[in-house]
């Protein structure tokens, strides 16, 4: 994403291509559902978050998906947001493996229930994906 600025693109623009890059439909979904409540607000996650801190150079988006993982997780508080963004990170380049350390290692900060509420959420997401996966036809 950081390598692909576009001269002359918009905050809302550059914002709609990273969010489609990280989260796919996980990130529409989100968008779409403020639509009737609150469009300005779904501008304005396109926007800042992804128009403008996502794309800057610095960091790649795995590496920005894992510091935004561990966030979610010590928050404790922010189930469907970690959803959205476990599905990102696995959509990144993040492992099983590695989301699952860094929900660990949150319990050294945030404490065991922010750890247990992160793995059970992501045993969501990856059971979700399983059974997406297996219900595509080959």
């Amino acid at each position: 994403m950081q390598d692909k600025l576009n001269a002359g693109e918009t905050r809302l623009e550059r914002g709609k291509r990273a969010l489609a890059e990280i989260d796919g439909a996980a990130g529409e979904n989100v968008v779409a559902a403020l639509a009737d409540i609150a469009p300005d607000f779904a501008n304005y996650l396109f926007e800042f978050p992804f128009g403008d801190i996502y794309s800057r150079p610095g960091l790649d988006l795995r590496a920005r998906e894992i510091a935004t993982i561990a966030a979610l997780t010590a928050m404790g508080t922010a189930t469907p947001q970690l959803k959205v963004h476990v599905e990102a990170g696995l959509n990144v380049g993040v492992t099983k493996d590695e989301i699952i350390e860094i929900m660990m290692q949150m319990a050294v900060y945030a404490g065991f229930p922010a750890a247990l509420n992160g793995l059970f959420t992501a045993k969501e997401v990856f059971a979700s994906r399983l059974a997406d996966e297996q219900a595509v036809p080959t």
